[in-house]
């Protein structure tokens, strides 16, 4: 028996109905994960667990330049007062907010190990100590004076900061990523004197677009450097619509060692790639032979980083070496750029470069009205306390008096002197070594530059040009810090452009050069032999199957198979199948209707011409690089009607020769069939009924050459009974022909 159902309050059970409770239970899940886990604030960058860690350090004093504290202590501090989760999730969070690889303008200022480029873990929270930086004291900087709301803490026995004053643009110059429920943030990090400095651009032309911004914010800043080789178009409209990404290399250098040897060195790797895990994959790369440029990668990095890529030979190009390596390797990544964020808080918005600087610049016109205004009331306070202390000196005996002779003192003054409550209860609250220097000199100076700032103040929160210069002004300030003359400010990742490689001489570097031998049989299995193997009568093939096409080539090759639909596909020898088994079926490799048959497979060479032709006597010439197909569904060639190509030779020669099924032979020169790119092509042979059964393309000095049935080889070198002109009808062929009406 199930336990039974938990009743209500009045003892009543109320049935609920499962679909509904269920979407009402995930929607407050996905609420929460967006909204209090995954998304950062557009205004001040920072998720809630940062925010906390921030507010939770900042009431520990542990300001730049003070002591440093346990890290136990601030995650326990953390964890007790805002954030009721694991003290992993404080801690794994507080430590990235500490790695300046993980962070361009890190938050927190770590003492002891904080993990490393590596991937390496960082030491346990008893053994670590921290403190803030100047940049979280910034994004701090006027909590205490009202400028932004506080909500109640989880068990509303505390507040905590809904947002941080921000005033530095930490969204977007530390970037984030999160993923929340179906939907997540990607934000690179930047450089802040470039984000200033457009923002400074925005508030001077409030009409200013993303692209007027993107003369100021070149592209991101990561802190780990490296290469962004995407181009401005793409960049312009990642930032435009706030979704895109970014090819981002490592950078690298040529190091001469001498007498013409050299090898690359690796200064910075992408971003969020940890160099061990990098330095193993090309290992296992090298192992498996799939880097044939490469000899050796040694990882000689101390504080800086170091990879040597040592080349096979000196000869190996630099570039090329690379380009492969970028090919398959974290050496080169692409960072997704999905500007998700929280505007105002609350709603859930990709934005784009434009709208996130305008939200944070919002934001600081709205976080310096609130602390003027603070400000003004601190100002009336005091100048009110003030009029009350000028009255206690210019009265002193009298007000001693009241004090000593009077039961309730404060009633007395009020109605004495006219003062109000708060100066009454000033004046009793003053402290008897005070009197000495409450002269009236200098209560009447601070009263005068209190005033002088109150009407400043108040001509501030009067004008809205006022409070955009002023905001302009304190970014100008902040900018100052970052500045790129600063060693925090200089900009670290750089724009290139990728090699100029071709990709076939890129693809041909990943594998290693190696003679092998091709072997199809009949029923269309291919396999390659290591080596150049003459001698093929040992190889076994399957049930009744039997060897139909053989020649030698080399791994980096490209073989073109041509089939009776007219159409050519391109393999790449590499990939074949050893010579171990039987090989596998071709089909397997490429998209072959299943009517079409296979009708030859030939090594690619490059520059050659070949004569294709169909059943019905049609052909042409065709370049032999205009058949390489990029697909496994093959380019189509020549224009068939159903299955009937029947024939692709190399075209080496000046004469062709053509039989039919009626068994006529026609021998015409090479030049008058046409060069096509695609196509039906001409007649070459005219038939009454029946079609073509072979074509030959030969060099009419040598004669024309044919095996027959019994393996001996013929040879007729004066052609002049079949010479004609091409789509003629030819004649019986020679004695000796064979009965296939095939060339062999």
């Amino acid at each position: 028996m199930g336990e039974p159902p938990i009743p209500t309050d009045d003892g009543t059970i109320e049935p609920i109905g499962l679909k509904a409770a269920l979407e009402e239970r995930y929607l407050a899940y996905a609420l929460s994960t967006i909204m209090h886990r995954a998304l950062p604030d557009a205004r001040d960058g920072l998720k809630p667990v940062h925010r906390r860690i921030l507010y939770g350090m900042r009431l520990l004093r542990l300001d730049p330049g003070g002591g440093f504290r346990k890290s136990a202590k601030i995650v326990g501090d953390v964890m007790g007062s805002f954030h009721p989760h694991g003290n992993m999730a404080i801690y794994d969070a507080m430590v990235r907010l500490a790695q300046d690889f993980s962070q361009r303008y890190p938050l927190v200022d770590g003492q002891g190990n904080f993990g490393n480029i590596d991937g390496d873990n960082a030491a346990a929270e008893r053994y670590t100590e921290a403190r803030l930086t100047e940049v979280a004291r910034l994004i701090l900087d006027g909590i205490d004076e009202d400028a932004v709301d506080f909500r109640p803490n989880y068990d509303g026995t505390t507040e905590e900061p809904v947002v941080m004053p921000g005033a530095f643009p930490n969204l977007l110059a530390n970037g984030s990523t999160g993923i929340a429920v179906g939907m997540a943030t990607s934000i690179p990090p930047h450089n802040a004197a470039e984000l200033i400095d457009a923002s400074l651009h925005l508030i001077d032309n409030p009409q200013a677009t993303t692209d007027d911004l993107l003369a100021f914010v070149k592209g991101p800043d990561f802190p780990t450097g490296g290469v962004i080789i995407e181009s401005p178009s793409s960049i312009a409209d990642a930032y435009a619509t706030g979704r895109g990404g970014f090819r981002l290399r490592a950078r690298w250098e040529k190091e001469e060692t001498g007498r013409g040897t050299y090898v690359i060195v690796v200064t910075e790797i992408p971003y969020g790639v940890p160099k061990s895990r990098l330095v193993e994959k090309i290992a296992d790369l090298l192992n498996e032979k799939k880097l044939p440029l490469l000899a050796d990668v040694r990882d000689e990095s101390a504080e800086d980083v170091r990879l040597v890529l040592e080349p096979r030979a000196r000869n190996v190009d630099a570039e090329l070496l690379m380009e492969s390596l970028f090919r398959l390797t974290e050496l080169e990544t692409r960072f997704p750029l999905n500007m998700n964020v929280l505007v105002g808080g609350l709603v859930p918005k990709v934005v784009s470069l434009l709208e996130a600087l305008r939200e944070w610049v919002d934001h600081r016109r709205e976080v310096l009205l609130r602390r003027s205004r603070h400000r003004h009331g601190e100002i009336e306070h005091r100048l009110e306390v003030l009029g009350g202390y000028l009255i206690a000196y210019l009265n002193l005996d009298e007000v001693i008096r009241i004090i000593r002779e009077e039961d309730e003192p404060k009633p007395a003054l009020i109605a004495r002197f006219e003062l109000t409550d708060v100066q009454a209860e000033a004046i009793l609250n003053m402290r008897l070594r005070s009197l000495r220097k409450l002269e009236e000199f200098e209560i009447r100076k601070e009263h005068d530059a209190l005033s002088k700032e109150k009407d400043g103040i108040e001509k501030l929160l009067a004008s809205e040009a006022r409070q955009w210069k002023t905001v302009a002004a304190q970014l100008a300030e902040t900018r100052k810090m970052f500045a790129p003359e600063t060693a925090l400010g200089r900009r670290r990742t750089t724009f290139g452009e990728a090699s100029v490689h071709k990709a076939d001489a890129v693809i041909e570097a990943l594998v290693e050069r190696e003679p092998i031998t091709i072997v199809v049989s009949e029923k269309g299995w291919i396999r390659a032999l290591k080596g150049h193997v003459a001698d093929l009568t040992a190889l076994a093939f399957k049930g009744d199957d039997r060897l139909r096409i053989t020649f030698f080539t080399e791994t980096t090759a490209k073989l073109l198979v041509f089939a009776t639909n007219g159409r050519f596909y391109t393999l790449d020898a590499s990939k074949l199948p050893g010579g171990r088994g039987h090989g596998e079926p071709l089909r397997l490799s490429i998209e072959l209707e299943q009517e079409a048959d296979i009708l030859d497979v030939l090594p690619y060479v490059g520059g050659r011409r070949l004569l294709v032709a169909a059943k019905e006597g049609r052909g042409f010439l065709v370049s032999e690089d205009d058949c390489l197909a990029n697909t496994r569904k093959g380019k189509q060639i020549l224009g068939v009607d159903g299955q009937d190509a029947v024939k692709v030779t190399p075209a080496a020669g000046d004469s062709v020769a053509v039989i039919g099924e009626n068994r006529k032979l026609l021998v015409f020169p090479l030049s008058q069939i046409p060069e096509m790119a695609r196509g039906r092509g001409v007649r070459l042979q005219r038939y009454k009924d029946g079609a073509m059964s072979d074509v030959k393309v030969f060099a009419a000095t040598d004669g024309l050459t044919w095996t027959d049935t019994s393996g001996r080889t013929w040879t007729v070198t004066d052609l002049t009974d079949w010479r004609g002109e091409r789509a003629g009808a030819g004649r019986l062929p020679p004695k000796g022909f064979p009965r296939n009406n095939k060339f062999g």
